[in-house]
């Protein structure tokens, strides 16, 4: 269990934007979630901690509570585990004797926890809020319109659909039904080597900057052989040559905390502090990726802070409770946030202590609440496409 200390100052401006991002209110540019059945606990009850550890304790092993690394610390002191979403899903999958897997992240990610999960098992999301924009950018309807288009234009049969983790169970069945895999923001070249491998073009979902920055950064293709499907536009705004003439189908989808990093975030930074180290997520904008000195996942900007000398200076472009919780770890490291203003992901942000502690407390008086199941045709497809990603060399 974490202990407090004291804050360290990233550099952030918080912003009215800000206001938004604490969980109680919701960002216009989100997902829609729903509310959660019942009264919250107020979060100004000075119980709440006690209250945590009091039901957590009374369930004993018969709950096992998943943290994100992007979960707020009042949060992610009760996490039996912390890591990034597929690590995650793959622990709870590793805990049979839990009856109850909590997990303190997106909708997504319980999503892909109950996929891998035994039948016995029930995942619950504290609250149902709790979605993820980038997720809510490709639903099934507009990527089954996709592969319409891309089958008008002749070229379906040579398209291998690679998703990111980040992604609905729908999209993932999509991609296992259609001879694709999986990815990570950690494996996506290996995933993209397995799929040219087996096609010629690769239709990549949902993120648009994970698929162009691995295509061009890590394996050498130009951005002329990417083009961008806009679901919102007739055939995705492409006309059939550029179809046919392209290696890398993208999605227009982004991740709304990642996009927000620009080429002068990371020009003003090196300006206002001689010598840093520029971090960031394989999410954001193909020129600050470009412009970075270490791109990578969350997993490798951990361990990167980690490995890297005391003294050494360091702006890390992801999201805020991450930045601050490395920032905590390392206090003989010069460590700040990539951009001036506050950059929560607001929908994780939803799951803080009050709908924790409900959501424990309903467990233990043996009352099952938000559940997250997915039905089972879905998860058959999704879980292989999932299978695909394991087998990957």
């Amino acid at each position: 269990m974490t202990t407090a200390q004291s804050p360290v100052d990233l550099g952030v401006e918080p912003t009215p934007l800000a206001l938004l991002l604490l969980g109680r209110e919701a960002d216009p540019r989100s997902e829609r979630g729903v509310e959660c059945p019942g009264d919250l606990p107020s979060p100004s009850d000075p119980d709440l901690v006690e209250r945590a550890r009091a039901a957590k304790e009374k369930l004993g092993d018969k709950v096992f509570v998943l943290g994100h690394h992007y979960q707020r610390d009042e949060v992610i002191q009760f996490a039996d585990v912390t890591g990034d979403s597929f690590k995650l899903a793959k622990d709870a999958a590793a805990k049979p004797e839990a009856e109850y897997i909590v997990f303190c992240g997106v909708h997504f990610m319980a999503e892909s926890a109950d996929i891998l999960t035994s039948d016995d098992q029930k995942v619950v999301l504290p609250d149902l809020a709790a979605g993820c924009s980038m997720a809510d950018m490709a639903t099934a309807e507009q990527v089954a319109e996709c592969w319409d288009v891309l089958t008008e234009a002749g070229i379906a049969e040579q398209v291998v659909p690679v998703s990111y983790m980040n992604s609905s169970a729908d999209i993932k069945a999509f991609t296992g039904k259609h001879g694709g895999t999986i990815c990570t923001s950690s494996n996506a070249k290996r995933a993209l080597d397995w799929a040219f491998e087996q096609g010629e073009k690769v239709l990549f979902l949902p993120d648009q900057h994970l698929g162009r920055n691995t295509a061009v950064r890590d394996m050498g293709l130009s951005l002329d052989d990417c083009v961008l499907y806009n679901p919102h536009k007739p055939n995705g705004g492409l006309t059939v040559e550029e179809l046919r003439n392209a290696k890398m189908i993208l999605w227009r989808g982004h991740c709304s905390v990642h996009g927000r990093f620009s080429l002068d975030s990371v020009n003003d930074v090196r300006e206002r502090i001689p010598g840093v180290n520029v971090l960031v997520h394989p999410e954001c904008k193909h020129e600050v990726v470009a412009a970075a000195d270490h791109v990578g996942s969350t997993e490798y900007i951990i361990k990167t802070l980690e490995a890297a000398p005391a003294g050494s200076k360091w702006a890390i472009g992801t999201e805020l409770n991450l930045v601050r919780r490395v920032a905590n770890a390392h206090p003989d490291k010069e460590v700040v946030f990539l951009d001036k203003t506050v950059c929560f992901c607001s929908t994780m942000n939803r799951i803080d202590l009050p709908h924790l502690v409900w959501a424990l407390e309903s467990l233990a008086e043996g009352n099952l609440v938000n559940r997250i199941e997915v039905d089972k045709e879905t998860e058959s497809f999704a879980k292989l496409a999932l299978e695909r990603m394991l087998a990957l060399p």
